[in-house]
């Protein structure tokens, strides 16, 4: 479940902030720090202890500041998560694509970023961002994936809601990754060693008869010589399928213009 939503600061500072618009910082002095380095503190904070463990009193200490003196920079925590989604956002480099490249490269292209971008900041995953943070790295990125489809004959309700359906997929393959990842550090099991001890206790217990297909791809994941889940191979074979299944659409919406 997520423990932040975006959106939910004062949008006027927000929107400062997030574009640099001069006066969306401190007034008075110079200031002792930008408000890059906040958003740079917080994100650090965030990498190593999580999303629930930030907070302005925590990014303040980082920066040798009073709680209240991080105020005049960042309003509200509220504010300053809206500027670390748009700043890790920026760190996606250009697709090297050749221009002839069709939409399907560039998806792929757009949503291995995405994958990538949530194994380097975790707590990502840990906010709500049905309201998205208006910043320019994030609109880039929006500006980016509706250019893959653009031009496909496709309405752009439809060009949206086929990119909303990646980032839909990409998201929750992130969150099923991260969490397997967490439930290990937390129970102090490998994924082999709580499959090894349950297998014994269900010994006995769960009859062929009554779950054979599923005996069957446990004995296949055995003869593997596989643990578990390999959440990229996961990851890229369901990518592949869902464009599968929006070419099967690009292609219907053609052949009915034709």
């Amino acid at each position: 479940m997520a423990t932040e939503f975006t959106g939910g600061g004062d949008p006027g500072r927000s929107i400062a902030l997030l574009w640099g618009v001069t006066g969306a910082g401190r007034r008075g002095p110079k200031p002792r720090h930008s408000v890059e380095e906040v958003v740079q503190a917080a994100i650090g904070l965030a990498d190593a202890d999580g999303l629930a463990a930030l907070s302005m009193r925590r990014v303040a200490e980082t920066l040798g500041l009073s709680t209240m003196s991080l105020y005049t920079y960042v309003p509200s925590k509220a504010e300053l998560v809206d500027l670390m989604l748009d700043r890790v956002a920026a760190e996606d480099e250009k697709a090297d694509l050749p221009p002839s490249a069709g939409w399907r490269p560039k998806l792929e292209h757009l949503a291995r970023q995405g994958w990538a971008r949530a194994q380097r900041h975790p707590w990502i995953t840990q906010v709500g961002v049905h309201r998205p943070p208006l910043g320019p790295n994030i609109l880039a990125r929006v500006e980016a994936t509706l250019q893959a489809v653009d031009g496909l004959g496709l309405s752009e309700l439809e060009m949206d809601l086929l990119t909303s359906l990646v980032g839909d997929y990409v998201r929750g393959s992130v969150r099923a990754a991260l969490e397997a990842r967490e439930v290990e550090l937390h129970s102090g099991l490998t994924d082999e060693q709580w499959w090894a001890l349950n297998e014994q206790l269900l010994k006995g217990l769960v009859e062929p008869t009554r779950y054979p297909t599923t005996l069957r791809v446990g004995e296949a994941y055995k003869a593997a010589k596989e643990t578990g889940p390999d959440h990229i191979r996961s990851f890229e074979f369901g990518l592949q399928r869902v464009l599968d299944g929006i070419a099967v659409f690009i292609d219907q919406r053609r052949a009915n213009a034709a």
